[in-house]
């Protein structure tokens, strides 16, 4: 049996996420986090038997705060804010996303600085062990005090109310938990407000998103150098001396990529003394444009690490200090930029990709049959499959629009600059589902190049990847309907099968 992850607010790595969000492992309060959470629910209580004004505790929330609240009406108030909060509309998160927002959500309150008892946090990990997934729409957040509408939805589940999936079934909360024999929660003092607070939805699909956009820059530089062997370019523009003359981090590992990938190309040494003096930019500057890419999901990578191991509750309570400060770690700008710059990078990586893929069918650039096809005229080859590349390329460039330069004033104008983390980490959704679209167009473009260019081969790692296409698309011997083999191809490229290619150790 896999080990049971506990939480305890500081530890949390992204191989656990994973872990827990993709493969199901258990997940549990470590005794810390029940130590911490424990101290500053006690802080809670003194506040709420000394009568002190503390917001979301004896107040009111957002611009209702100048209201107080009456010690006895705190339940009641908790629950009004998980009911009048769950205002989400669209279609539901998937299962990965809203485990990821469960997990998440129970690591920051295990921090101890949000004033909930542990049995809040155990009954999110409850949920995720037992595979009770809240339906969570999808809109309704612009970031500003966390993700607000998601976040409710959650704590409607658990309170017994809303709708969960259980095995694939869509059910009321309360049968849900019935039939499991677990008990909803009754809310005291402050919990409602601390289970809406936070950045935990964005967060989750951004962390998803992180770990499809990783394989999509492995699998750009795979794509490139069969594109690059099939083009009969060169590997000179990635000789480390240049790179090393400008020594960005990505930069260098996708020049070492594509020189590992074409390394005793048969095919490179068949051209070497040809006339050309330098490739087009799209093949040249793959280290310098995927390299970019990289460097951007790296800020992304270290801004969510940061993220998952923060308290973005409102107001954070310092047991130790015996103090409770309200602020504003529950905005989602960190996160809506580095969402953002994740959109306009893989909307970069997706638009050099649909250039190789014009450069490999159109004949007055690759020197091959026109549209890769034995037969022009009679047939299109992959004329078509190109002019599907530039729509979803041109799309990105719509989506790539940064949300996070965008605010809209709620609550009264008490929240008067918001985020809007949420919008961007749903259409990065969408990016990258384009990109890996482009990404298994070129990968059949430069595979039916290399097959014009038979018997000579391609190196070895890259043969090794164009083994693995053949395996889900033959090669186009005669027209046919090719959006299955884009289908089977894409659906490749995010399990990483592609990516694995150029794994450490993977040239022996």
């Amino acid at each position: 049996m896999p080990r049971t992850i506990l939480l305890d607010g500081q530890r949390l790595a992204r191989r656990d996420f994973y872990a827990v969000v993709l493969r199901n492992h258990r997940v549990g309060l470590s005794r810390r986090a029940r130590r911490a959470m424990e101290k500053s629910r006690a802080w809670v209580e003194k506040i709420i038997a000394e009568k002190q004004v503390v917001y979301g505790v004896t107040t009111g929330v957002g611009s209702l705060s100048t209201e107080r609240i009456d010690p006895v009406e705190a339940r009641e108030l908790q629950l009004n804010v998980v009911r009048s909060h769950s205002c989400g509309v669209g279609e539901p998160l998937g299962v990965p996303e809203t485990r990821g927002l469960l997990l998440l959500r129970a690591n920051t309150l295990a921090l101890g600085l949000s004033g909930v008892r542990p049995r809040i946090a155990e009954m999110l990990c409850a949920f995720l062990n037992h595979g009770v997934h809240p339906v969570v729409p999808q809109r309704g957040s612009v970031g500003a005090s966390g993700d607000l509408a998601p976040l409710a939805h959650v704590a409607l589940a658990l309170v017994g109310e809303g709708e969960v999936f259980l095995e694939d079934r869509r059910l009321p909360a309360a049968i849900a938990l019935k039939s499991l024999g677990m008990k909803p929660l009754v809310l005291e003092a402050k919990e409602g407000l601390s289970l809406v607070n936070g950045t935990q939805a964005m967060l989750s699909v951004g962390l998803l998103a992180l770990r499809d956009a990783e394989i999509l820059a492995d699998t750009a530089d795979v794509a490139g150098a069969l594109s690059l062997d099939g083009l009969r370019g060169s590997t000179r523009a990635f000789d480390p001396r240049l790179h090393k003359a400008r020594p960005h981090p990505g930069q260098m590992i996708s020049a070492r990529n594509l020189t590992r990938l074409n390394r005793g190309s048969a095919i490179n040494k068949s051209h070497q003394g040809c006339s050309r003096v330098q490739d087009a930019y799209s093949l040249r500057c793959m280290p310098q444009v995927h390299g970019a890419v990289r460097d951007a999901l790296g800020y992304a990578r270290r801004i969510f690490e940061t993220e998952m191991n923060s308290a973005t509750d409102n107001p954070l309570v310092f047991a130790r200090e015996g103090e409770v400060i309200s602020g504003g770690n529950f905005h989602g700008q960190p996160l809506a930029v580095a969402l953002d710059l994740m959109a306009i990078a893989l909307t970069q990586l997706g638009g050099i990709s649909e250039r190789r893929v014009d450069r490999l069918v159109n004949p007055l650039t690759s020197e091959l049959p026109a549209f890769l096809t034995k037969s022009p005229g009679l047939e299109s080859g992959l004329m078509l499959a190109q002019v599907t590349a530039a729509a979803l390329a041109s799309e990105n460039k719509v989506l790539a629009h940064p949300a996070s330069v965008d605010s809209i004033p709620t609550s009264g104008n008490k929240e008067d600059f918001v985020s809007m983390g949420m919008t961007a980490a749903l259409k990065l959704q969408s990016v990258i589902a384009n990109a890996r679209a482009i990404l298994a167009i070129e990968l059949l473009c430069a595979c039916q190049a290399l097959d014009l260019l038979s018997p000579l081969e391609s190196g070895k790692l890259a043969e090794r990847a164009r083994v693995l296409v053949r395996k889900v698309s033959p090669r186009i011997e005669k027209d046919r309907p090719l959006h299955a083999d884009i289908a089977r191809v894409a659906k490749l490229v995010s399990m990483g099968a592609l990516a694995e290619v150029i794994a450490p150790g993977s040239d022996f």
